[in-house]
């Protein structure tokens, strides 16, 4: 069993001549669980040709039988109302151009709401082609004093059933088996109806026959929900348990990132001990082990962030999130789905925006992609935490909670506010007599994830983090590097200067005053200056707009330079050089204050402005993004350190 893809640029990689079997069923079905079996959980994405919709092919392999298997993005109906939903459509229909139609299909359902599948299921079979229906969470259905009489329920639909239950692989082979039969599938005898009426007609009679009773409502699910979806108490539940988890990424991930930023200093200082070149080992201790050091020590709060994700997500409770805030976001005209877009942006803003492609409404799609770079993602993370750890004691705390956690936590707020506001800006901009389109939400029973589920979403995201720091950063890091260290000083140039040669930390501290980095810096303080950065902090905002996480590598170079043995005390010890300033602090109360709220509102991604490109289809709508969020991050930085300094900071 193997796994073809369309790679990126979504050319066709799977084997010519295969069998293309569709996977359709609506979300939170299990489809991707049952894709996953088939492929062996090694498929890739591409996009469909024309067209900025992700498309997961794979294949399955059974003996001699390959099988193209592609799933569909998800949906309730075939009258489609998204971008998401019309491409579904297109694709059965066989009118999307360069994507053919599927020779068979596969109709995935969930046994716990069947009576509600069946009008998709009949909608799928009115297009003629091979069809096969797969039943999950047959399980869960028998667990909920449910029963489904598979053979009966073949029968009186006319095509074949298979249960299966895909988070623990069960009936993959035999669905696997099945496909090799795909000419061979039986059809039904008599269409089932397409008027809505005469369906719903249909349906009673077909579950009727295949002795169907619906699961009990689960006790636990509904008890809870009692609580997590009440107006009141339900927002409490969900701001303490946002509150939590702030504090456990900074309580349990402290030890692991003392370990971490342990074992690269000694790999630093092995570096310089052992490799005699001044330039090679500057290259290579500081700049790369360094720079990429710097951040990756940041990699267990990263990791924890997104195992926490996946856990609220596979328990069902992320789901409740969302319709929690359906009532929020409609009083800034949007809907719960933009929130579930927002949502996805705590671990990028560029999976939010793609996210947006389920909202019915243009000018949703585009309010909430203008908003969703202000959701705080994963990059911002290594930034808070190297600036909330200098301005706040890690022993202060508040009641139960740590000052530092609360601090998190009030970031996060602060984006996500922002973010609705920005989305309720740009859509009154838009649309000002649009009405939010109803919202339809699955809300799945409680369950315990899948430990397997959980860790290959927790393992997705930090790959993606530990690809950046292998590719971007590394290459920040060194050209950074380069600038600190150019342009070279002779030893006579320096004793003119008054530094001692033989001292190489004041020989760094000089260099890197005097060097490129220090120049660019220098050049742009006319705009930084009001908030309180010196050119080593400018130099830091200027690499962050690639990438934020470069931020951390850039001070982490400047303070190696200033005291190699302690870095983080060079940080708190580092005072303004020259100027009206000379001698005092750089990271005061006033300025980290500055920082963090500048680094919420900046948009310093450069792939999201590409995203947001690919997905506009313009040049427009980035340059408005980036500079709109620009001018708030200078405004809202100046206000805050402003109160920070009237407040004694």
């Amino acid at each position: 069993m193997n796994a073809g893809c369309h790679d990126a640029s979504g050319v066709d990689a799977t084997p010519t001549g295969a069998p293309r079997i569709a996977l359709v069923g609506a979300p939170n079905s299990g489809k991707t669980s049952v894709f996953n079996g088939l492929t062996g959980l090694r498929a890739k994405t591409g996009n469909y040709p024309g067209v900025t919709v992700s498309r997961f092919v794979g294949t399955s392999r059974t003996g001699r039988h390959r099988h193209v298997i592609e799933d569909l993005p998800g949906t309730y109906s075939l009258e489609p109302i998204s971008p998401d939903e019309q491409i579904t459509v297109d694709v059965l229909d066989g009118r999307l151009a360069g994507a053919d139609r599927p020779d068979a299909v596969l109709v995935v359902v969930d046994a716990t709401t069947l009576r509600r599948s069946l009008g998709f299921l009949a909608q799928v079979l009115a297009r003629g082609l091979p069809a096969c229906l797969v039943v999950t969470f047959t399980d869960e259905l028998a667990r909920r004093q449910g029963r489904l009489d598979v053979d009966a329920f073949a029968q009186a639909l006319g095509v074949p059933v298979l249960p299966v239950v895909g988070h623990r692989g069960l009936g993959i082979a035999q669905l696997r088996e099945r496909l090799t039969m795909w000419r061979t599938w039986q059809t039904p005898a008599v269409p089932p109806p397409t008027d809505p009426g005469e369906q719903d007609a249909w349906a009673e009679s077909v579950l009727a026959f295949a002795g169907y009773r619906p699961p009990e409502r689960h006790r636990v699910t509904r008890r809870v929900d009692a609580v997590l979806l009440h107006p009141v108490w339900g927002t409490a539940v969900f701001f303490a348990v946002m509150m939590l988890f702030f504090q456990t990424v900074f309580t349990v991930a402290a030890p692991l990132q003392g370990w971490v930023e342990s074992l690269f200093a000694r790999l630093s200082g092995q570096v310089h001990v052992h490799v005699t070149s001044p330039w090679l080992s500057g290259l290579l201790g500081d700049a790369l082990i360094g720079g990429v050091g710097g951040v990756l020590v940041f990699v267990p709060q990263i990791v924890l962030l997104f195992l926490l994700l996946a856990l609220l997500e596979g328990v069902g409770y992320l789901a409740r999130a969302a319709f929690l805030m359906d009532r929020v976001m409609a009083r800034f005209g949007l809907e719960g789905r933009a929130f579930v877009a927002l949502l996805s942006s705590f671990a990028c803003a560029i999976p939010g925006i793609l996210a947006t492609r389920t909202l019915p409404s243009a000018k949703d799609r585009l309010a909430t992609m203008m908003a969703a770079p202000l959701m705080t993602c994963s990059a911002r993370l290594p930034v808070y935490v190297l600036l909330i750890g200098l301005l706040v004691d890690p022993s202060l705390e508040f009641g139960p909670f740590g000052a530092q956690g609360l601090v998190m936590f009030g970031l996060y707020l602060l984006g996500a506010v922002s973010a609705m506001l920005a989305a309720w800006a740009f859509k009154k901009l838009g649309d000002r007599h649009g009405q939010p389109v109803p919202f339809f939400m699955e809300l799945p029973p409680y369950r315990l994830p899948a430990p397997r589920a959980v860790l290959a979403a927790m393992w997705s995201s930090a790959h993606a983090f530990l690809r950046k720091c292998s590719t971007v950063i590394v290459a920040t890091s060194v050209v950074l590097w380069l600038l600190l260290n150019l342009p070279l000083h002779g030893d006579a140039q320096l004793r003119a200067a008054g530094v001692d040669t033989a001292d190489s930390v004041a020989v760094s501290a000089y260099t890197a005053d005097h060097s490129y980095a220090a120049g660019l810096g220098r050049l742009v303080a006319p705009v930084f200056d009001p908030l309180g950065f010196d050119w080593r902090i400018n130099v830091g905002v200027l690499s962050a707009q690639g990438a934020r996480e470069t931020f951390v590598a850039t001070l982490g170079q400047v303070a190696a330079a200033e005291d190699p043995e302690q870095p983080d005390q060079a940080l708190r010890a580092m005072t303004y050089p020259d100027g009206p300033r000379a001698g005092e602090p750089v990271f005061t109360a006033p300025t980290i204050a500055a920082l963090l709220v500048y680094f919420v509102y900046a948009l310093q991604c450069m792939a999201t402005v590409a995203v947001l490109r690919r997905e506009t289809g313009t040049w427009r709508w980035p340059l408005i993004a980036l500079t709109y969020l620009t001018v708030l991050a200078w405004l809202m930085a100046y206000l805050a350190r402003t109160v920070t300094v009237l407040l004694g900071g």
